[in-house]
């Protein structure tokens, strides 16, 4: 299974609350998907908080990816586009991609993120934002299922990303500096539900011999 919905990225420097506080109220308001970031901390805390930070999700179907080749003990990571190539060998593996060329290194990753598709308070100045049409063309182009990235706080930008073809969108500020991180995950997810009326149904292999994944029935 691949991310879809609402997939939270973490930041503690920017979380109102400690980190597995904000999780776990993202986890209350219909998040089942989160990307650990905070490559800054030495490995045996971030394995630590990888540690803590997994049963949350567990409790509710939920899965921890971790940002980066090491998965802290775990079977899923999110790879950064500069490398390595070829990705490990695990049960779930991302990429961040930002263009055409990036989706053309793609081997056995199981999705990827798209970034940004606008422009990022956490990151301002970075891209250009691909914005909504820059966006569904490079879905188009992708082998694997895709997340929309950067930017995304509001329910009219998760329609818009799904509308391009985004099978999930990622965020980060719009949970981390949320007041009320419950409230905000459950208004996107809502968003995102609303925006994909139809249940994800399996597929045929995808584009690289796999297993069937998830994604949306043709026509939406």
């Amino acid at each position: 299974m691949v991310p879809s919905g609402l997939v939270v990225l973490t930041d503690r420097w920017q979380a109102r609350r400690p980190l597995p506080e904000v999780v776990a109220a993202a986890v209350a308001g219909g998040v089942r998907w989160v990307v650990l970031r905070e490559k800054d901390l030495p490995r045996a805390e971030r394995a630590a908080l990888a540690a803590a930070l997994r049963p949350l999700l567990a409790e509710a179907g939920g899965s921890l990816i971790v940002a980066g080749p090491d998965p802290l003990d775990g079977d899923a990571v999110h790879l950064p586009s500069a490398g390595p190539y070829p990705p490990p060998t695990l049960g779930l593996v991302g990429r961040s991609c930002h263009d055409r060329a990036e989706l053309a290194r793609l081997t056995t990753e199981d999705y990827a993120t798209l970034s940004p598709v606008f422009p990022s308070r956490t990151k301002p100045g970075y891209g250009p934002p691909l914005h909504p049409d820059g966006l569904a063309e490079l879905i188009q182009a992708s082998p694997v299922p895709i997340l929309a990235l950067g930017g995304i706080d509001t329910p009219d930008q998760v329609h818009t990303c799904v509308e391009a073809g985004a099978l999930g969108v990622a965020v980060l500020g719009a949970i981390m500096r949320a007041e009320d991180p419950t409230q905000a995950a459950a208004t996107l997810t809502e968003a995102f539900r609303a925006a994909s009326p139809r249940p994800l149904t399996p597929t045929s292999t995808n584009p690289h011999g796999r297993p069937p994944t998830a994604t949306r029935e043709e026509g939406q």
